[in-house]
């Protein structure tokens, strides 16, 4: 007799939901399916290779091929405008164009519906836009009128006022900010010097509001040729974020690569061993969540500024539909989107401030 496991059971009853007359009861369920599949898929371990099939030639690829992508955690960059000019930027300035706030909020909606716990803001610099008010009205709304179990930001900081934390902290589960150097002359080789403005010492002061209005504090860093050979230990552990992501410099074709890119970041690329070098180096650092090439290309839901999922699998940003328009289920067909990856880098954690259980 042939057994179902729970992850096999849920992937049936999402392809069956599907169905027009079961749609509305696929949207209330999907987020608890989604969450029965991802529960008992292990990755690299001998479990996850203990799987009833229906016969020897039966993959997990062929399983899992008419399955529906929930979009658990999107990455929503609604602005590709920047005040900083790093010059491995992989979303470049290649349009102006932000949706009006109602439409924004149309589309979350619509994200949410199909299954979105996560929301992850970032650019361009997302406070860049009505001086932070766009994106705070845009936060608010996720969190309270939609209800999201975490709603986050990615910024390099720069831009970010006290009084921003007094307006919509409460609603901010987790602010991310871009550090790659703890040395300012790299970070101006880099493309994050501004003026006057010392890139680390703004670090030191987000880190106390982010404590002071409780919200978690994260740092992302790009690992590349100006920063490969640097020793962070020190100032991560004193800055203590719930989480440093180490991303390895990544080359896409028409952002970062080629001719129609607007940088050219071929001179901070570094190689695998390199990366795994500076890995090595930081291996003390408890928060460290590395992200190789590998790991980094297909596992994210990108939504650009038109709310077009980008799929990055041919080494470029190809836009799908956007969500407004063609739908949710739709569009993210087009996404690329590797959920098998996206699970074995981490990026399904504890992502609600609520839960996290600091020490403010």
């Amino acid at each position: 007799m042939r057994v179902l496991l729970p992850s096999t059971l849920a992937a049936r009853l999402l392809a069956a939901f599907r169905k027009p007359l079961l749609c509305s009861l696929c949207r209330s369920l999907a987020p608890l399916l989604y969450w029965l599949r991802a529960a008992f898929w292990w990755p690299d371990t001998e479990k996850g290779q203990q799987r009833v099939r229906e016969g020897p030639e039966e993959s997990r690829e062929e399983e899992d091929s008419s399955l529906p992508i929930i979009p658990t955690s999107v990455n929503y960059h609604f602005t590709r405008q920047c005040n900083y000019r790093c010059g491995f930027c992989f979303h470049t300035a290649k349009t102006s164009f932000v949706l009006p706030l109602e439409e924004a909020k149309r589309g979350l909606l619509l994200l949410k519906e199909a299954g979105m716990e996560k929301i992850n803001f970032s650019g361009g610099e997302p406070f860049l836009q009505d001086r932070g008010q766009y994106l705070g009205q845009l936060v608010r709304f996720c969190k309270q009128e939609l209800l999201l179990p975490s709603v986050s930001i990615v910024s390099n900081g720069s831009l970010i006022r006290e009084k921003w934390f007094r307006d919509y902290g409460e609603y901010l589960d987790i602010l991310a900010i871009s550090c790659d150097s703890f040395d300012e002359e790299v970070n101006v080789l880099i493309g994050r010097g501004q003026g006057k403005k010392n890139h680390v010492e703004n670090l030191q002061k987000l880190r106390k509001w982010c404590r002071d209005y409780r919200v978690a504090f994260k740092i992302n860093s790009v690992i590349n040729r100006f920063n490969v050979d640097e020793d962070m230990n020190e100032q991560i552990k004193a800055l203590n974020p719930v989480r440093w992501k180490v991303f390895q410099c990544l080359l896409i074709e028409g952002e970062n690569s080629g001719e129609d890119a607007l940088r050219e970041a071929q001179r901070f690329v570094i190689s695998d061993e390199e990366f795994e070098a500076f890995l090595e180096r930081h291996r003390g650092v408890s928060c460290l969540v590395p992200e190789s090439n590998q790991k980094m290309k297909d596992s994210y839901l990108i939504l650009d500024e038109y709310m077009r999922f980008l799929n990055c699998r041919n080494g470029r940003k190809d836009p799908s539909m956007s969500i407004l328009d063609v739908g949710v289920e739709e569009a993210i067909k087009f996404s690329g989107f590797d959920e098998r990856m996206f699970l074995k880098r981490g990026g399904k954690y504890v992502w609600s401030k609520a839960d996290l259980k600091l020490d403010w």
